[in-house]
């Protein structure tokens, strides 16, 4: 444990061989091209143009590792000694591709701007550690190819991905995302939001008890969620419907639903009743209002259609609540 935390057991870089630091370059552009290639195969069903741009970018890592395999084996020979970035401390580490699942194109973008980054600078600090000639120049050579692969990237892209595949595929990951994620989480929330009302302003009104309703309001919170995320995850596994993983469906609904009944039952915690009766209502209001802002924002439904409807709904419902529980 301790020798996680303070990296006893590890090598600094500054005690490296020349050879070590050939071997340390060799395993980090096999590492790297590996991450790449992960990565394409995780976009390749679904964003098959960018696919090929993280396919170039990884025999670009190969061509590196092949001119850093030939140095070794004109200076140092055949053998390569083990040693991985895992070994040296304060060395640059890699996220595992599972890490950063799902793959969206951002993210994988954005991570591999990062790696070029780091091997930038790592080439930089080996250059200056180096006193053989031929070593240098390589080492040199690759920090700058390194810093050069942001625009690689760029025309790797311009290749692989026109501009209107580019566009095609931000689109559908767009789409993806509403499917799986928003459309879900935005019925659980409407769920939670308007059927709790009538329950837990009807047992307050009923019984003017704060712990009673908030117990009220909990449990049907909680129980709506539940039941709305099986509900999601079995009804569709997604395969035909291509709205994704039912188990994410199921968790973004059955969650977004009990935090659209907690929001409200909450406030309850607080014994003055007069006052969590005020701070409940107008918790219902900004739910309501944030339900229609996702509406607008994500289904593109009119701003004004979407909070007369949710808002003029979820007024009625908890109109019928207060009238029932003060009966």
């Amino acid at each position: 444990m301790f020798s996680l935390i303070f990296g006893a057991g590890k090598r600094s870089f500054d005690t490296l061989s020349e050879q070590e630091i050939l071997a340390l370059a060799i395993s980090s552009e096999e590492d790297d091209g590996r991450i790449y290639r992960s990565y394409a195969d995780g976009l390749r069903d679904d964003f098959p143009q960018s696919a090929k741009v993280f396919d170039a970018m990884a025999e670009e890592e190969d061509h590196h590792r092949a001119s850093l395999l030939d140095l070794h084996r004109r200076r140092f020979g055949e053998r390569v000694p083990l040693i991985r970035r895992e070994h040296v401390r304060g060395y640059y580490e890699r996220r595992p591709d599972w890490l950063v699942k799902p793959l969206g194109l951002d993210t994988v973008r954005a991570q591999a701007e990062i790696m070029e980054q780091q091997a930038q600078r790592f080439y930089e600090e080996a250059a200056k550690r180096t006193s053989d000639v031929s070593t240098r120049k390589l080492l040199g050579d690759l920090a700058a190819a390194e810093q050069s692969h942001g625009a690689l990237a760029h025309r790797l892209e311009d290749e692989h991905l026109p501009e209107d595949a580019r566009s095609d595929e931000n689109q559908k990951e767009r789409r993806q995302f509403i499917l799986t994620y928003v459309q879900p989480g935005l019925a659980g929330l409407m769920d939670g939001s308007v059927s709790t009302l009538a329950p837990i302003f009807a047992a307050a009104f009923a019984t003017q008890d704060t712990w009673q309703t908030f117990l009220v309001g909990t449990s049907a919170a909680v129980g709506a969620g539940i039941s709305m995320g099986f509900t999601e995850a079995a009804h569709d596994d997604g395969k035909l419907s291509g709205r994704g993983s039912p188990i994410k469906r199921g968790l973004a609904s059955g969650i977004m639903t009990a935090v659209g009944g907690l929001g409200h039952a909450l406030p309850y915690l607080i014994p003055n009743f007069a006052i969590a009766t005020g701070i409940a209502i107008a918790v219902v209001f900004v739910e309501l209002w944030a339900i229609a802002f996702i509406q607008n924002r994500f289904m593109e439904t009119p701003f004004l259609r979407a909070a007369l409807q949710v808002v003029v709904g979820g007024g009625l419902v908890l109109a019928a609540g207060i009238l029932i529980g003060s009966a």
